[in-house]
């Protein structure tokens, strides 16, 4: 992002001295709740977050959004080759198949959404770039070059799509290219990082359509692609909170169409018939997924002392965005990213999905964080149904540890990178993936073993009734709108 000025900087953080005072002496003199579990920097390093995160006087959505939209700038040790997928001439129709897997998934007839208008698809090809200094510049060269580049410098055939988290409305490729481009360093490949359209300027499913659309064109390249064919076997699809929520529904949409398909079933994308059922991806590997927007999981109240995320706000202090161009929508919408009355479907969130048979495998990364309750429900309802995974849990670390405590040099951000790299080398090379559950204790991350079956006591009946009713509080507008993300 840009370089805060010298005096915009101190009225940033001036105010949070005392904060951060006040944290140093507390877990100096073991009286924090989490002196035990977090060593000096990771305490300061939340406390700083959750000043950003936390407070009565939200930020407009648009403000929050531009500030995260703002360019740094490519450098260091990172080949980055910007692309836009173009749209289909068959768009219509790879629609029409979208919408009927939503229809087909409706929870009850009174569930709706609008269907998005087709636009290209913006990405970013990454990869890593090596024997650079961290502030080597960019070369001036074309985007193609770039791509050639970035792929003389490839050394598997490892393809990650990549979907940014940022609560549906913020974040971009553009900053989590230290991610990205780790991603590819760590596995010898390379990412494809998606910039799929934002909420509250567009509504579920304009963000699921655009990754839907950029899978396909992986499989079966655009004209004047920069790529060749991607065999499925050689894709993972890799996403962080939000991004982990697309990276759910695009599996459970794919398992939806391929459900409804006959054997003479097939679609068109750039002018290639394409016979269904659908080839899923090698795998998919997720850091803290979100899968419950409306946040109706009791670890949104209990977990909040390891995280940085605020909790959801009583009747008496509901959160609301201050109006700006964006946000409230004409007509008004219930929340950020869809309309109230989807809260509760399978692709917007993925705790209520039924059926998660013939999915690929998956990796579960979370911390001891306050979404851990959906994405443990959905990870032992997908290992009670046969489904390949592996869960790993992470003592007292706050949401997407192993992203915003990279710099620390963590034994759980290392161990994090470690075992996500290397499911997505096993399942890539057609190895198998055994169903476990491990839980690293915190500091020393020494493992135990857990049933990921028996990961929540929740029955789905339950749990669809605590959803159902979160989404009526909000309907009635008892409920804050979003996760409350930072006060930019």
């Amino acid at each position: 992002m840009d370089q805060l000025s010298p005096l915009a900087a101190a009225r940033m953080f001036l105010p949070k001295i005392p904060a951060f005072l006040k944290s140093a002496v507390y877990h100096s003199l073991w009286l924090s709740p989490t002196s035990t579990k977090w060593d000096l920097r990771t305490e300061l390093a939340v406390t700083f977050l959750r000043s950003f995160m936390s407070g009565d006087k939200p930020t407009p959505v648009l403000k929050q959004q531009r500030f995260t939209l703002k360019e740094p700038g490519i450098k260091g040790a990172m080949w980055i080759s910007k692309i836009a997928l173009p749209t289909p001439p068959e768009s219509e129709h790879i629609l029409s198949v979208l919408t009927t897997a939503i229809d087909a998934l409706k929870q009850d007839s009174n569930e709706t959404y609008t269907l998005p208008a087709v636009t290209p698809v913006e990405a970013e090809w990454t990869g890593y770039r090596s024997n650079v200094t961290p502030n080597r510049s960019r070369p001036d060269l074309s985007e193609a070059q770039h791509y050639e580049k970035l792929m003389s410098e490839v050394t598997s055939d490892v393809t990650i799509l990549y979907l940014h988290g940022g609560a549906f409305f913020l974040c971009d490729p553009c900053t989590h290219r230290s991610t990205t481009s780790k991603l590819a360093q760590m596995t010898g490949g390379r990412c494809l990082s998606l910039r799929y359209r934002l909420s509250p300027q567009v509504a579920f499913p304009a963000a699921l359509f655009d990754i839907l659309i950029a899978y396909l064109s992986l499989l079966y390249p655009p004209p004047d692609a920069l790529h060749t064919p991607v065999s499925p076997s050689k894709i993972v699809i890799s996403g962080d909170s939000a991004g982990g929520n697309l990276s759910l529904a695009l599996i459970q949409l794919l398992l939806q169409i391929n459900r409804s398909a006959t054997p003479s079933s097939s679609l068109k994308f750039h002018g290639t018939t394409v016979s269904l059922p659908l080839p899923l991806p090698a795998g998919v590997a997720l850091s803290s997924p979100w899968c419950d927007l409306t946040r109706c999981m009791p670890s949104i109240i209990t977990n909040a002392q390891y995280d940085y995320l605020p909790p959801p706000l009583t009747s008496s202090a509901i959160a609301r965005f201050p109006s700006d161009e964006v946000w409230p929508t004409n007509p008004p919408r219930g929340d950020i990213y869809c309309e109230t009355s989807m809260m509760c479907h399978p692709l917007v969130s993925p705790l209520a999905a039924n059926d998660w048979h013939g999915a690929c495998p998956i990796w579960f990364g979370v911390g001891e964080e306050m979404l851990v309750d959906e994405v443990a429900v959905v990870a032992s309802k997908i290992a009670r149904q046969g489904g390949r995974l592996q869960w790993e849990m992470f003592e007292a670390m706050p949401h997407c540890f192993a992203l915003v405590l990279d710099t620390l040099g963590l034994e759980a951000t290392k161990r994090f990178f470690d075992d996500l790299v290397g499911f997505c080398k096993r399942v890539t090379a057609g190895a198998g993936v055994e169903t476990i559950g491990t839980i690293f204790e915190a500091k020393t991350c020494k493992e135990r073993e857990v049933s990921v079956k028996e990961l929540s006591p929740l029955a789905d009946g339950e749990i669809m009734q605590r959803m159902l009713a979160k989404r009526e509080e909000r309907r009635e507008g008892l409920e804050g709108e979003a996760k409350l993300m930072p006060r930019l």
